[in-house]
């Protein structure tokens, strides 16, 4: 399966994490029953243990990091969205009253679109918005720019201005959802996890099987959370139109 539609998926990237992590402990401790840990170099191998569970820890923190900047970038262009369309609804009054009402009309169902678009999961519902809103923003601009030619006053560039700031949001907001945590990124998570946990079957003692759980579960809920803030269509964590809903109430009187 590739990584990416494995990351989309929080919760079966968590159940593949601590199998493979268990397995990984699991060959770790075969090594050793097979091949005398010298115990002279217990020292030694306690310090590459340390080392790579801290590179493990440093990279997790890190990678989740980066899931929750990209999701509070997410959380606040659908902000600015909504404050750009709420804006340009206002202004299209300063055009002529045909036009005026015209592109509120349009403004209204691109609007219930946006709010669409927060809520859709992957597949063909979500190309449908995609290819309806492309569809409206070409209408809204034409429509706009019609006006403006008509009455090329500073207050109809002025509404000009804010359709291009509509559309604009939009575009910031699909390349914020495109956006994601890269596939080489989550690759070194999984090599490093492993490694990690094959040191530590390799160099346990006692009941190992009792805890040879415990790491792959720390490591596979660590992942279901940075997986599921940085998926922005999957798992539980997701970025709701909150803004975008209420600008479509106000906007048809609900």
């Amino acid at each position: 399966m590739p990584m990416m539609s494995l990351v989309n998926r929080p919760i079966l990237l968590f159940f593949v994490t601590v199998i493979l992590l268990w397995v990984s402990g699991r060959v770790g401790a075969k090594i050793r029953s097979r091949f005398a840990f010298p115990e002279g170099a217990r020292a030694d191998f306690g310090i590459v243990l340390g080392a790579m569970l801290t590179l493990l820890g440093l990279i997790i923190g890190f990678t989740f990091s980066m899931a929750t900047t990209r999701y509070d970038l997410r959380k606040n262009l659908e902000e600015d969205e909504a404050n750009a369309i709420g804006t340009e609804y206002v202004r299209v009054d300063f055009l002529a009253a045909e036009d005026a009402a015209r592109l509120k009309e349009l403004l209204k169902k691109y609007t219930q679109l946006r709010v669409e678009f927060y809520n859709a999961s992957y597949g063909q519902r979500l190309d449908q918005i995609n290819d309806e809103t492309a569809r409206m923003q070409d209408e809204l601009w034409t429509t706009v720019a019609q006006a403006a030619k008509v009455q090329p006053t500073p207050l109809a560039a002025l509404a000009s201005s804010g359709m291009n700031d509509v559309l604009n949001s939009q575009g910031y907001t699909q390349a914020a959802w495109w956006n994601r945590i890269p596939s080489s990124a989550w690759s070194l998570l999984f090599v490093i996890a492993m490694l990690s946990t094959a040191l530590l079957g390799y160099g346990a003692t006692g009941k190992w099987t009792l805890l040879s759980v415990v790491l792959p579960l720390a490591i596979g809920i660590s992942f279901l959370l940075i997986s599921d803030i940085d998926t922005p269509r999957g798992g539980i964590i997701h970025v709701r139109a909150v803004n975008l809903e209420a600008l479509n109430r106000s906007l048809n009187g609900h």
